[in-house]
């Protein structure tokens, strides 16, 4: 037997040779965060279910993304919360719409930020769905134009990476013709090609002000359940023109992750979605957990498991422990 001689224990005597031989390293350079941005100045409106974030005007985003980038964080995607809703979400669109202003005001303000924008529309719309509704029917070709131009809007303004996020069919392929049309073909496509139907989007949804009015989005997002499903959407999605692969939620979903970068090997994002970051902090409030340790131990299962970008909402936290020392 390989006892006494092998003791694998000899390289984990102390933190100097724990690192020396660690195998995963989460960096400040993965992670994403994610921002709220609404009308109005002067405007930091804590979100109860998500204790720590917030929805910001404009001119709060731009003194957030600063902090941001002065942390180290590489970039933010934006999700807007228009003043107004309506069955077309005019607002997702519109030239000078809640995102394409702010994109404008980072890409001005914090010039080296990575700004994305998703492209969704159910902010945007006074059902709270992410297509065109008939009835009750979410009508998916119907969508595609309204998804395409909300793309182009944003690129339009200046965004470095348009995410859509509505798993309608086809979408990257319109949203790429589109954006090639409109002279943006160099701008990259992060399709949420692995978006599942799950029941831990819920403190996003009060964040985003985008739940949906009736039913539910089970027919358009992926069922639980079902991983080769997600590796079809992910092979169509790059067939469209996808440059990167998003999977949602993240810790539910890591088999998802590692698949994913095994078999296509190509850029690989995760969300670490609201209802996690919510259940942690929860527990951490109550002495539950560390919520540091916790966090960190978080992130890099994401790494271990094969993602390239982790988009989290404790980027800032983790940037400033990961600089501190872990």
């Amino acid at each position: 037997m390989a006892y006494p001689i092998t003791r694998l224990r000899r390289l984990r005597r102390n933190s100097a040779l724990r690192a020396l031989v660690r195998e995963t390293e989460v960096t400040v350079g993965d992670l994403i965060q994610p921002l709220f941005v609404r009308e109005g100045t002067r405007q930091r409106r804590p979100i109860a279910s998500m204790p720590g974030q917030f929805q910001l005007s404009v001119d709060e985003l731009v003194k957030e993304a600063a902090a941001l980038a002065q942390a180290g964080v590489p970039g933010v995607i934006l999700f807007g919360i228009p003043d107004r809703k309506d069955a077309k979400a005019t607002g997702a669109y519109a030239a000078n719409g809640i995102v394409p202003r702010a994109v404008r005001a980072l890409k001005k303000e914090v010039p080296g930020l990575l700004v994305i924008t998703d492209v969704c529309l159910c902010e945007y719309m006074s059902h709270g769905h992410c297509g065109i509704v008939r009835g009750q029917e979410i009508l998916n070709d119907p969508t595609l134009a309204l998804l395409a131009k909300a793309a182009v809007a944003s690129a339009d303004a200046g965004a470095d990476i348009v995410a859509p996020s509505d798993m309608m069919d086809g979408r990257v392929s319109v949203i790429r013709a589109a954006l090639d049309k409109q002279g943006h073909a160099e701008l990259p496509i992060m399709s949420y090609a692995a978006k599942f139907s799950s029941a831990f989007y819920g403190p996003f949804r009060d964040a985003a002000e985008s739940a949906p009015q009736f039913g539910d989005r089970k027919t358009y997002q992926l069922d639980a359940a079902n991983a080769a499903e997600a590796l079809r959407e992910v092979a169509q999605d790059l067939a469209e023109g996808a440059d990167i692969i998003m999977v949602k939620p993240g810790l539910p979903y890591l088999d998802l992750v590692w698949r994913v970068k095994e078999r296509f090997q190509v850029p690989v994002a995760v969300y670490n979605v609201s209802g996690e970051y919510a259940m942690l902090k929860a527990a951490a409030q109550n002495g539950w957990l560390d919520e540091k340790a916790a966090a960190l131990e978080t992130l890099t299962a994401f790494k271990r498991a094969g993602a390239d970008i982790i988009f989290t909402y404790w980027a800032k936290a983790a940037a400033n422990w990961l600089r501190a020392g872990g």
